[in-house]
């Protein structure tokens, strides 16, 4: 109760009363087969029409609720955080301005499709790993003139500022590989959050130099040893070895070396975990890499070591099946607007549908079919 008015009250702007319905209306029902069945619910006391208006003139206060629901996430312990993208697609709005190509993933024979319409970057808290809830905090439509990877640095400082007070918190931020890069981690450099990012197979990577024993003249070196992820012989003995058992994973095996960075980003040092999975197979999958950019601190009582990072990746998942929740079940990208700041006001309402549906977990109750076992642990 006290969430729900404090997003009424705090959150809306004008119109707020019809946008409020057509959020009950959402949670309740679903999106039906097109947007205007929802002002048929019984908690939309208008007309059709107001449906739209509602999106269309009604105001609603982004960074006030970002710094509102980022204060709702756990304030000890290590919370985790998950920064992906995905697309609206909108090929048929040939009048609608700022339109991009993006890839979308499809069941196609090449894995994937391009299609015209807008991204979005989700920056989401994830309560636990291998689940569908994925909460966000915050949710930004990507301009043209934009990339993913400086959208989602605005995204993490704002949730840093509005966490600040919490010293007690250690909060992590886990991408994909669209994110390892030094454009990502520099700009996020002394932030109070850690950043655990996927890095591709192929990258080269270099110690820092060693410290000459005399002074010499000319300009210092900037690269030491060469780290090829690729050449198992440029690696050296890692700094910190892992081996754990996992219920879903299966056998676990971290390693971890210490301050590399790229050709090009000397002034971007951060850690590598490689990181390899068993799953109970006779061919394992191949190993990831992952970067860690620590954090400027963190609490004392909180150890910080290479299975602290994986797990914090293992977190990221859930952000999409929970973007594919929204999109089938919630109608993100069902309605059809003739504007794209409608289309922002509509992805913040589906956000909070998410949130008013994760907080009434307690009190709601499965109805399984006739055919269909009961469910305690609610998706």
């Amino acid at each position: 109760i006290e969430f729900r008015q404090a997003i009424y009250a705090h959150g809306m702007g004008k119109r707020r009363d019809a946008l409020f319905e057509a959020l009950d209306a959402l949670i309740l029902h679903g999106m039906k087969s097109s947007f205007p069945w929802l002002s048929l619910s019984g908690v939309f006391r208008r007309k059709w029409h107001s449906l739209y208006k509602a999106l269309e003139q009604g105001e609603i206060d982004t960074n006030g609720l970002a710094s509102y629901l980022a204060q709702q996430v756990p304030q000890v312990g290590i919370c985790h955080f998950s920064l992906d993208g995905t697309g609206w697609p909108r090929s048929r709005a040939h009048t609608m301005d700022d339109r991009q190509y993006l890839y979308l993933p499809t069941q196609a024979v090449n894995g994937g499709s391009i299609c015209v319409g807008y991204p979005y970057s989700l920056l989401d808290w994830v309560p636990e790993p291998q689940t569908s809830w994925s909460l966000s905090v915050s949710v930004h439509r990507i301009s043209s003139n934009q990339s993913a990877q400086s959208v989602g640095v605005e995204q993490i400082i704002a949730l840093n500022e509005a966490r600040k007070d919490y010293p007690d918190v250690l909060d992590i931020v886990a991408g994909d590989g669209k994110y390892g890069n030094a454009n990502f981690l520099r700009p996020l450099r002394g932030q109070r959050c850690g950043i655990v990012v996927r890095l591709r197979k192929d990258r080269v990577l270099y110690r820092k130099p060693e410290e000459p024993k005399t002074r010499k003249r000319g300009r210092p070196r900037v690269h030491g040893q060469r780290f090829t992820f690729k050449e198992p012989d440029t690696w050296d003995d890692p700094d910190e070895v892992i081996e754990l058992e996992d219920v879903r994973w299966g056998q676990v095996r971290l390693e971890r070396w210490r301050d590399l960075h790229g050709r090009l980003d000397a002034d971007v040092p951060f850690d590598v975990i490689r990181a390899s999975v068993h799953l109970e197979r006779d061919k394992p999958p191949p190993p990831i890499w992952l970067a860690w950019q620590a954090p400027a601190s963190s609490p004392a009582d909180i150890l910080v070591n290479a299975a602290t990072i994986w797990r914090a990746y293992v977190h990221r998942w859930p952000v999409e099946p929970n973007i594919r929740f929204r999109k089938q079940h919630l109608g993100w990208c069902k309605p059809q607007f003739q504007e794209k700041e409608t289309g922002d006001r509509w992805s913040w309402l589906v956000a909070l549908a998410v949130w008013l549906l994760y907080l009434v977990r307690p009190i709601a109750q499965d109805q399984p079919l006739p055919w269909q076992k009961p469910q305690t642990h609610l998706t």
